[in-house]
């Protein structure tokens, strides 16, 4: 019964968009309206608001991290094994309720934030590890979603490597499995080669990453992004 109480909180934590919160709160579109129509960080930053995107990337990390967390403290008296289940099944239904959230009629974000933001409360050396490689691969290609998908697909592997019970590494192949599904568009630009770069410019009205273009309200007369 715990776990089962803990798996639908974790999933109801997860179902919690700082994207579209924020953006109503501080009166932006609707994030999934433009751009890639992805409710995440990186697409709130187009309009401009650099805090706003920010905190979305903070609360989507920290919600992943929020779940674990208050399975931990549920289970801390526990053996090590039982706190590594535990918190990898509240860790993984807080990351699926980020893709499939049911307040958005479960069309979410893409998970790289909240992935990081769970496996480094789940096992902080993990989430280190993979937030090196990230900055590592993006300083060598200058690509932010070729980083990503290296450093998620490594996640696995480098739980095991660092001697994490086997619940952490199925956790994060697990999320690192769904992040692929969810840039399935990523990855066909890439495979063409046409990926934007990491500070690459681009024509002011240019979608995220790719995505249709941003409409013609979101920008002043000068063409900058309104804050």
């Amino acid at each position: 019964m715990t776990t089962i109480v803990f798996v639908l909180l974790s999933y109801l934590i997860g179902s919690i968009s700082f994207a579209v919160v924020t953006s109503k709160l501080f009166g932006l579109p609707d994030p999934r309206t433009f751009g890639s129509k992805n409710p995440g960080a990186t697409n709130v930053l187009r309009t401009g608001r650099k805090d706003l995107a920010l905190i979305t990337l903070l609360g989507d990390g920290g919600k992943g991290a929020l779940a674990v967390l208050l399975a931990w403290l549920s289970i801390r008296h526990g053996t090590t094994e039982q706190q590594a289940v535990l918190t990898s099944l509240a860790g993984g239904a807080a990351f699926l309720g980020h893709l499939f959230p049911v307040w958005l009629r479960f069309k979410g974000g893409k998970g790289v934030a909240t992935f990081l933001g769970t496996l480094l409360a789940a096992a902080w050396p993990v989430g280190m590890a993979v937030a090196a490689t990230w900055l590592v691969v993006a300083f060598l290609f200058r690509i932010s979603s070729l980083a990503a998908l290296v450093a998620v697909a490594l996640g696995p592997a480098i739980a095991l490597l660092l001697g994490r019970p086997p619940a952490i590494a199925l956790l994060a192949l697990f999320m690192a499995l769904l992040v692929f599904v969810r840039h399935a568009d990523n990855i066909r630009r890439l495979l063409k080669g046409q990926e934007p770069r990491i500070g690459a410019k681009t024509s002011p009205d240019a979608g995220h990453n790719g995505g249709p273009p941003l409409p013609p309200e979101l920008y002043k007369d000068e063409g900058a992004p309104k804050a």
